[in-house]
C-alpha cells in the first residue's frame, strides 16, 4: 500500500469506530443461583437464572456485577462495541506502523 491508500484506510476505520459512551469489557456469564430453604422452585432444581458481568483486572483480581435481565441486550451490544473498537484500535496501528517504514 502507498501511503495515499495507508492514509485513506486508516481513515475509514476511523469511521468505523463505535460510540466510545458504549463500550464495556468483560465476560457475560449465565448462572442459576439456588436458595437455602424457602423457595419452592430452588427446591424443584430449576433455581433463578441471573445475568452476571465478570471483570478481570491486573494482579488476577476480577469484579462480578449482577446484570437485571432487562439489560442483558444493552450489555451484550456494549460488549460487542468493545471487541470492535479494540480490533479497529490494532488495525488502526498497524496502518501507522507502514507509514512509519514509509518514513524512514
Amino acid at each position: 500500500m502507498n501511503e495515499d491508500q495507508v492514509r485513506k484506510a486508516r481513515k475509514q476505520l476511523l469511521r468505523e469506530l463505535p460510540d466510545p459512551t458504549e463500550i464495556l469489557r468483560g465476560s457475560l456469564l449465565d448462572r442459576r443461583i439456588f436458595h437455602r430453604r424457602g423457595c419452592r422452585k430452588c427446591r424443584r432444581g430449576e433455581g433463578h437464572r441471573v445475568w452476571v458481568l465478570t471483570v478481570g483486572y491486573p494482579g488476577g483480581r476480577t469484579r462480578q456485577f449482577t446484570v437485571p435481565a432487562e439489560h442483558k441486550g444493552q450489555v451484550q451490544r456494549w460488549l460487542r462495541n468493545y471487541r470492535k473498537l479494540r480490533a479497529k484500535l490494532e488495525a488502526i496501528c498497524e496502518l501507522n506502523h507502514e507509514l512509519l517504514r514509509a518514513d524512514l
